[in-house]
């Protein structure tokens, strides 16, 4: 492989011809000051494949998710976590912890200030002592109040090409649109009024990666990320970036060399930072964003996993989802995929694509209207609309708040699909109000009219921990057993993120793999009943991972079970079982 330099001057020749090398010339004396600068970046060069581990659970979190009276949010939130979560989490996603105007933080105003309302940088890096810090880089558009946005709209010559103005007229119909809302933004400028592309919202100005300058400006941002202490930065939106008329303006080769040339800038100054692309798209376009395995970013969202695991929870059968799951591959040592059921947002449909038909995602989108949630939708491009993420609680989501199922039913539910991203290879991301038990928040969205506001609710430190110590309660039985499963998930070898993994289909109720280990460890099988149904499982030794061993051992409970030709023993209603071949 070229070296990072050469990577990038390849790059910037693509993406702008003869201005590419004079470019290059410019982000190479840039980097050469950010070494200089921060040399032990470049130190201590961690080897790609252990640069996650098994340890590794992210927690995704708003900066002032948990509150203190006369304490800042986010130092609030570091003590939280530091109490609460600090054997169990290794890695924490705060979300955009920035002076923003709309979209609680995705539109960012000033990239380099810290919301006052939160605390400082010294804060920030406070909880990048604690754990390891992922930060997200929102480089496909800024907020209409930043800086930015004003020096262009004042006709600021430096900035006179920042953003994309689109001339009356112009045939926009192939551009894919995320949100059933308005491409375009009139905005009164000093040269007259002009059409702005808006992808999200009209508070959303998509800046323009066509002009060096802006993306310059915008790798400027991620270095100085890096050097508050950011180990992952995600590249939100980032399959929106690069426009071009006439083309869907998604997933465009010039948007892949873009996050190339991220990856290849830091390999040359930061190579242990590692890159993640949310891209909530159909899962042949989102794993795109590997690259050739080795120049793009290391990791992806695993997009098709919330609705999936939703929807086999419903249906009493895991049957698709081990299809689909039998798929999955890798394409390096330095590649993972990011494992999550939920986030900040809804859980994104789009990625069920080609797997579910359309009215089977119908039907799981109705069926979390009766638990309570709400579905948002997108525009096609024949104007008719198509839902784009289900937006609701996901321990709403798999069992019905409403429907008197006992809460311990629930909660078990619940676990089920949690222990199958736990399981399956990769980094399995934790989402706050997943961790603790959080249900609805219809209250929210009753004071903003947002749909994702109901999974946005942002906690008092003082009430959380009263509900944290009350066995009872919906959050305590939730983060309780949910502290179980991760203390074994991050004390077993088998489930490092290179080990290997062979999803099978013993029985459609299941949703079972085996985590192969990479270092003469016991094979673990992860067996996960998706049903309500008691049934008992058979399987030969022969032929399987525990050929050889005489007995399996559960991680979970410490049950020892003998085998004796073959594995038969009783599955329990949504049971989880990891069994650990002994030899």
């Amino acid at each position: 492989m070229p070296t990072p330099e050469g990577r990038i001057c390849d790059h910037l020749a693509f993406l702008y011809g003869q201005e590419g090398q004079a470019v290059a010339d410019r982000l190479l004396e840039r980097l050469a000051a950010f070494r200089r600068e921060h040399p032990a970046l470049t130190q201590g060069r961690i080897p790609p494949a252990e640069r996650l581990t098994e340890k590794d659970v992210i927690l995704i979190t708003y900066g002032d998710q948990v509150q203190a009276p006369h304490r800042l949010p986010l130092d609030s939130l570091r003590a939280f976590l530091a109490e609460r979560v600090g054997g169990l989490i290794r890695a924490v996603h705060i979300l955009p912890f920035f002076p923003y105007s709309s979209d609680d933080g995705f539109s960012v105003i000033d990239y380099y200030q810290v919301d006052p309302r939160l605390g400082t940088w010294e804060e920030v890096r406070g909880i990048a002592r604690d754990f390891r810090l992922m930060v997200d880089a929102v480089v496909n558009h800024v907020s209409r109040h930043s800086e930015w946005f004003r020096r262009y709209c004042a006709g600021d010559p430096s900035f006179a090409q920042a953003f994309i103005a689109v001339p009356d007229g112009v045939d926009l119909s192939q551009v894919v649109r995320p949100r059933a809302l308005p491409l375009l933004t009139p905005v009164k400028t000093a040269s007259g009024i002009k059409n702005i592309w808006t992808t999200f919202s009209a508070d959303q100005m998509d800046v323009n990666a066509a002009d060096p300058a802006t993306l310059l400006r915008l790798l400027d941002v991620l270095l100085f990320y890096v050097a508050q202490g950011a180990e992952i930065l995600r590249l939100d939106a980032i399959a929106f970036l690069w426009k071009k008329i006439g083309t869907p303006c998604l997933h465009l080769e010039e948007t892949h060399r873009v996050v190339k040339l991220m990856r290849a800038m830091l390999d040359e100054v930061a190579p242990n930072v590692m890159l993640i692309t949310e891209t909530n798209v159909p899962h042949a376009e989102n794993i795109s964003y590997f690259g050739d395995g080795y120049d793009e970013a290391q990791m992806v969202y695993q997009f098709p996993l919330p609705p999936l695991a939703l929807y086999s929870l419903h249906r009493g059968s895991a049957a698709v989802m081990t299809r689909w799951a039998q798929g999955l591959a890798l394409p390096s040592e330095e590649t993972t995929f990011y494992n999550f059921t939920a986030s900040h947002d809804g859980i994104g449909v789009r990625p069920l694509e080609g797997i579910l038909p359309p009215e089977e995602i119908q039907w799981l989108a109705d069926r979390t209207v009766t638990h309570g949630g709400l579905v948002s939708y997108r525009s096609r491009p024949d104007g008719s609309l198509a839902p784009y993420e289900l937006n609701c609680s996901y321990l709403d989501a798999v069992s019905n708040p409403q429907g008197g199922e006992p809460l311990e039913r629930q909660v078990q539910r619940f676990l089920v699909s949690q222990a199958i991203a736990l399981a399956l290879q990769g980094v399995p991301a934790v989402y706050f109000h997943s961790l603790f038990g959080s249900r609805n928040w219809q209250e929210g969205v009753r004071r903003t009219g947002r749909n994702r506001t109901i999974n946005r609710e942002k906690l008092d430190r003082a009430c959380l921990e009263e509900a944290l110590d009350d066995p009872s309660s919906v959050r305590a039985l939730v983060f309780n057993a949910y502290s179980r499963l991760l203390k074994v998930r991050t004390a077993e070898g088998a489930f490092h993120p290179q080990s290997a993994q062979k999803v099978v289909a013993l029985d459609d109720r299941l949703f079972a793999l085996w985590r192969l280990p990479r270092e003469g460890e016991g094979a673990v099988l992860c067996l996960h009943n998706v049903s309500a149904d008691r049934f008992t499982l058979s399987m030969a030794q022969e032929g399987s991972p525990l050929a050889g061993a005489s007995a399996v051992r559960d991680l979970l409970t410490g049950q020892r079970i003998p085998l004796s030709g073959g594995l038969s023993f009783s599955i329990e209603p949504y049971g989880i079982y990891w069994l650990k071949e002994v030899r």
